[in-house]
């Protein structure tokens, strides 16, 4: 009986735990996407992906240089933190390998200015011609 509690208990705690990364995952990675300058590709799925990405790469590398038995997560400021500037890099990685910021033999995109309103301009010339 004791062993079948035990079990739940685990089920209980990693259940908690991947809802709280999945929870704290999409706060980095909608903060990540309000950060990042320009129009943002992908939808709420990819929003979604990238903040968990971002907060496993993040909140990893926070623990790997922590000392020994240290437990990093994404709740607390350091973890949100490090999980929004992982899910960052992963939103730039995503913009330039998707061809955002380069074109494979165009070079740089060039954005055009709107251009103004025909009315608005003055015409170049205006040649009048006599009545014969």
């Amino acid at each position: 009986m004791e062993e079948n509690n035990e079990f739940l208990q685990n089920v209980s705690q990693w259940a908690n735990d991947v809802l709280v990364w999945i929870g704290f995952g999409t706060l980095a990675g909608l903060l990540a996407k309000a950060i990042m300058p320009g129009k943002d590709p992908g939808g709420a799925v990819a929003t979604l992906a990238m903040g968990i990405g971002g907060t496993v790469i993040g909140c990893g590398v926070l623990t790997f240089f922590s000392p020994q038995g240290t437990r990093v997560t994404p709740i607390s400021v350091a973890g949100f933190a490090v999980a929004t500037a992982g899910s960052f890099v992963i939103l730039f990685f995503y913009k330039l390998l998707g061809g955002y910021y380069f074109r494979e033999g165009d070079g740089p995109i060039v954005r055009n200015r709107p251009r103004r309103k025909a009315a608005l301009r003055r015409p170049a010339a205006v040649v009048y011609e006599d009545e014969v």
